[in-house]
């Protein structure tokens, strides 16, 4: 397996849909693959102690997030196998109805896309340290809780 270096994983605000095309475009001339997985992340406008989340606020300290997303990269990629990996997730305000996290995979056949997709969302969710706050319809907030 070649080495691979960190890669730039966050976006400004949220992911826009034509970024997400764009990016399932590209594989299209790509003839080893038969198969992709993709999770997308949107903000809910969940209703939390009678307030309605208006948008999330993601923050990180970038350095230590890119090198955590490098191990769980490299994780991955030796346990199933792939041939493309893929992980964008937004920083700043995204907007209740907004994609906030993009995770693809490519393989020859769709289980291992599938696989290893699912295990990357949930490695994101708990491992990453990304922090979002939850921005309420009245201007308050909390910072959100991963379940």
């Amino acid at each position: 397996m070649k080495e691979r270096k960190p890669k730039q994983i966050f976006v400004q605000g949220a992911i826009q849909p034509s970024f997400i095309a764009d990016s399932i475009q590209k594989h299209s001339t790509r003839h080893d693959i038969g198969g992709h997985s993709i999770f997308l992340g949107q903000v809910r406008a969940d209703k939390i102690n009678d307030k309605q989340v208006a948008a999330i606020e993601y923050t990180t300290y970038e350095e230590m997030a890119l090198e955590k997303m490098h191990e769980i990269r490299e994780a991955i990629f030796s346990k199933y196998d792939l041939t493309c990996l893929h992980v964008y997730h937004s920083l700043g305000k995204v907007a209740a109805g907004e994609i906030c996290l993009f995770v693809f995979t490519s393989s020859q056949h769709r289980k291992s896309a599938i696989d290893a997709c699912t295990e990357l969302v949930e490695h994101i969710k708990y491992e990453l340290p990304v922090w979002g706050k939850e921005l309420f319809e009245d201007e308050s907030y909390q910072w959100k809780e991963n379940k």
